[in-house]
């Protein structure tokens, strides 16, 4: 072999070795980024996945000493129509075995094998008061059904979504009306009412919320939707910035070209703006129906007194004062509760995050 032959080989070996290092490497930074996101993941779920497994436990299961996480029950064991409570008892052999017992002492007990019941008692000598008891998985799958009738929840969800969906039209109507026409029209002090309406985002709700509601109580709409309502069609400053931003995206030749055409003002709205802007819209909508599916104040406020028309916030607030002392059915309402937004964000995924994209990075 001649010296530039095991020259280009020496070099071809150091360059795959080379390769395997950063591809070593490579796989080392994943695993890694992995396991971070893996934990992060883990810590953010486990107040959801203890809610759950909470909501499937009985007061007694809750309040028992040394009980697991999961829903059990100590195990037990039916004997000649009786049930004997099971515990892991160390034998003589130096082994230890899951056994019924039949008749407790204080020195010593009777146990049988739950394997082989009619052959002859065990009698272990000890105080059977310390040894353990193995658990048996017992979810309470009633107190679901338990809930949804002590809070009438088919009512009050219904009071929910109809709350969230006029709400989320009205919002979506009022907004992309008036982000239409910061967007696409130029008139004089546009600049200025802009600014204005975006400084209304800063305003505490506290500030208003004492001349609203004397307003509301004037004219007669406290003990009514109408104050949670009508105000949800004269649009907000946040979800009219989100859609303006999106709208300056879009090409004015496209307005242009249909107005060349005879189109106006609301038919370019209707056939060109609209039909680009889905993502957007998309996203205000789950913005203004998660947040009138969550509101707890406002609801507070103008219906009490009134519990046919309440939604699911008010009516679990005060079903928590009720049932404090049963956690379990806490956590049930709050499950059935999150459900639907969760279901949401789930089903609409990609076009609420395209749509938080557009609006939040590239403007």
């Amino acid at each position: 072999m001649s010296a530039a032959a095991s020259y280009a080989q020496g070099d071809g070996g150091a360059r795959r070795a080379a390769r395997r290092r950063r591809s070593a490497a490579e796989l080392t930074r994943i695993a890694i980024l992995t396991l971070s996101f893996a934990a992060i993941l883990i810590a953010f779920l486990s107040p959801l996945v203890y809610s759950a497994l909470l909501s499937l436990k009985t007061p007694t299961q809750i309040t028992q000493t040394n009980s697991p996480i999961l829903p059990s029950d100590p195990a037990t064991f039916e004997y000649l129509g009786k049930s004997y409570p099971v515990y892991y008892v160390p034998l003589p052999d130096g082994t230890t075995q899951a056994l019924a017992i039949v008749k407790k002492g204080r020195t010593q007990s009777d146990f049988i094998d739950p394997a082989h019941p009619t052959a002859a008692p065990i009698t272990w000598i000890g105080s059977w008061r310390n040894l353990d008891q193995p658990w048996q998985l017992a979810p309470a799958w009633d107190n679901y059904g338990k809930v949804w009738s002590l809070i009438d929840f088919p009512k009050a969800l219904f009071n929910t979504v109809a709350l969230a969906l006029i709400g989320t039209i009205g919002t979506v109507l009022s907004c992309t009306l008036v982000a239409y026409g910061f967007a696409r029209f130029r008139f004089r002090g546009r600049g200025f009412l802009f600014g204005v309406l975006l400084a209304t985002i800063f305003l505490p709700g506290a500030v208003t919320l004492i001349p609203t509601y004397t307003i509301f109580v004037k004219i007669g709409w406290v003990g009514s939707w109408l104050p949670l309502l009508v105000p949800a069609f004269f649009a907000n400053a946040y979800d009219v910035f989100l859609l303006r931003q999106y709208l300056l995206t879009i090409p004015r030749d496209l307005d242009e070209a249909a107005m060349i055409d005879g189109a106006g003002p609301i038919r370019v709205l209707r056939s060109v703006i609209l039909p680009q802007a889905w993502p957007v819209i998309v996203a205000v909508s789950i913005f203004t129906f998660v947040y009138a599916w969550n509101d707890f104040f406002g609801p507070l406020i103008y219906l009490t007194g009134h519990p046919d028309i309440q939604p699911l916030q008010v009516v679990l607030a005060n079903f928590h004062g009720i049932y404090y002392k049963n956690p379990a059915f806490i956590q049930v309402g709050n499950i059935l509760t999150l459900g639907i937004p969760v279901v949401l964000f789930m089903v609409f995924q990609k076009v609420f995050i395209r749509g938080i994209v557009i609006t939040g990075v590239e403007k």
